[in-house]
């Protein structure tokens, strides 16, 4: 019997997840096209309407997202108006992130892209449920295993 090649990408976890993520952005795209939200800006967008306001580690820590990344996005959020960012009176190496009024109200249109979606994939809500909740469980493990998160 044979050693699989461990160098092909049938043998590679990483890849089917790299490939999912980029088709599902795929098919974001043309909803969040009428919201003028990137895939990523959509995200936040999400978090903050979830909880806000809240800091910009919050937001990375939750979005799996380091404060690099994270700061230009939330600046291009703040150039369209829908989110301010100001330092904490209490402390200012933190930045606090807000909803304005038009983030808030952008909610409402958002609310029509996860029925959409859904509409998109031949999968019952039962199945993307399974789904979901082993990718969560999958990434759960993949924190602990960041040696970021255990220094």
């Amino acid at each position: 019997m044979t050693t699989p090649n461990l160098l092909t990408l049938d043998q590679q976890l990483c890849f089917p997840l790299y490939a999912a993520s980029n088709l599902m952005t795929r098919l974001y795209r043309p909803l969040l096209e009428e919201l003028e939200l990137t895939y990523p800006q959509y995200l936040v967008m999400m978090a903050l309407w979830e909880t806000a306001p809240r800091s910009v580690g919050e937001l990375g820590k939750q979005l799996y997202l380091d404060t690099g990344t994270l700061t230009p996005l939330l600046k291009r959020l703040q150039t369209h108006g829908l989110v301010t960012r100001q330092r904490d009176a209490a402390d200012e190496r933190r930045v606090i992130v807000d909803l304005t009024e038009a983030g808030r109200a952008l909610r409402t249109k958002a609310e029509a892209v996860p029925p959409a979606l859904l509409c998109a994939l031949p999968m019952s809500l039962e199945e993307l449920a399974d789904i979901r909740g082993r990718l969560q469980g999958f990434l759960a493990l993949l924190s602990e295993a960041d040696p970021r998160n255990n220094g």
